[in-house]
């Protein structure tokens, strides 16, 4: 099973190290970017557990790149957690939710508490990849027991043609009985 990876969005690269650094000793890998640009382009090539999004940044703003991944169906489920330095205004958190984040923190906060919500998105992250794996294997033997059923009948009918004509044999009738209760 591949890593996490928590896409890490902000202008500042003071703030980037400083996330990094709270997040490092987590089962992750952090992709780190200055720009909403930058983040949409890493977004189509690569999946993440999580997504700490800078509010305010020059250019495109934190809301608008919200709004863009909320708006790609690869990306509309990825949790996305703001962090901003404004104070805290009712109405940018408001904004926020509004764009899909799953959390509006300002600064400064408690880097354990983001730690830790962090940590819940990777955990589900990696449920979320097992349930997949799960699933494909499920089908991958699914399809394998209907191509063995599908050649047990084969068998089964050649076996059942062969027999027609000749004598009788118990041991043939008992092959015979077993592959029809197996195939009912």
């Amino acid at each position: 099973m591949s890593t996490a990876r928590v896409l890490l969005v902000d202008d500042r690269s003071e703030n980037l190290l400083a996330l990094e650094a709270i997040l490092q000793g987590l089962p992750v890998n952090t992709i780190a970017v200055t720009s909403g640009e930058e983040a949409l382009k890493r977004l189509l090539s690569e999946d993440y557990a999580a997504i700490l999004l800078d509010a305010q940044m020059p250019g495109m703003d934190g809301f608008e790149t919200a709004r863009h991944i909320k708006q790609r169906e690869k990306t509309r489920h990825t949790p996305i957690i703001f962090l901003t330095a404004a104070d805290r205004d009712a109405h940018l958190a408001m904004r926020g939710y509004s764009v899909g984040a799953v959390d509006y923190i300002t600064k400064p906060f408690d880097p354990w508490m983001l730690r830790t919500k962090v940590k819940v998105f990777i955990d589900l992250w990696s449920q979320g990849q097992a349930l997949r794996q799960t699933s494909e294997r499920t089908k991958d033997l699914r399809e394998r027991e209907g191509h063995l059923t599908r050649r047990l009948d084969q068998a089964r009918d050649a076996l059942a043609a062969w027999r027609e004509g000749r004598e009788a044999d118990p041991e043939i009738d008992r092959i015979l009985a077993l592959l029809e209760t197996s195939s009912a």
